[in-house]
Parts: structure tokens; sequence; C-alpha cells
């Protein structure tokens, strides 16, 4: 776990940021930086999409974030991301039985 932040960083972030989570249908949307907040542990960044509606999303599910999702919570436990594991079964598909 990665230590809690003393002061609000929102200032060192971009004035945009993208969706990163791998199963938010959102994912790869960008959207402009509105602030930054914590609540209950819990940091988040708030949002306008492209029709100017807000959006809130923790920053771990965003660019950013500086820890990877896949890695948080896999734990571990998984030999690689989802993509890769695709592109392997493609790879493998290729070269037959």
């Amino acid at each position: 776990k990665r230590p809690g932040r003393t002061a609000p960083f929102v200032h060192g972030l971009q004035r945009r940021f993208r969706l990163t989570h791998p199963f938010h249908p959102r994912t790869g949307e960008i959207f402009s930086l509105i602030g930054y907040r914590r609540s209950w542990g819990q940091e988040s960044v708030d949002g306008l999409d492209a029709q100017g509606k807000p959006f809130s999303a923790p920053l771990s599910w965003t660019d950013a974030g500086t820890e990877d999702l896949f890695l948080t919570v896999s734990r571990g436990r998984a030999y690689g991301h989802v993509t890769q594991l695709l592109r392997l079964a493609e790879l493998v598909k290729e070269v037959g039985p």
C-alpha cells in the first residue's frame, strides 16, 4: 500500500486525464480536470466529458493515478494483462495445432 498524501497534489496533475480502468465502459475517454478530492481515504478526480457533463472517478482508475489498477486487483495472481493474454491467444492460433 502506498503512503497517504498529506496535501492535495491537484496542481501537479495535467489539465486532462484519461480513464484507464480496463472494465469501465468509458475506458479511454479523456476528461478536462475540474478538481481533486479525498473522502474516507479514497482519492478521486472530477472532470468534464466532451459534452460538458461532470464525471468523477477514483484516481487509481485514471492515468493521473500512480498505481497500475491491474496490478492492484490481481495482486500477483495473474500472468498478464487481458490485452496481453488475448494477443498470446492470437499468436497461438496463428501457429496452429
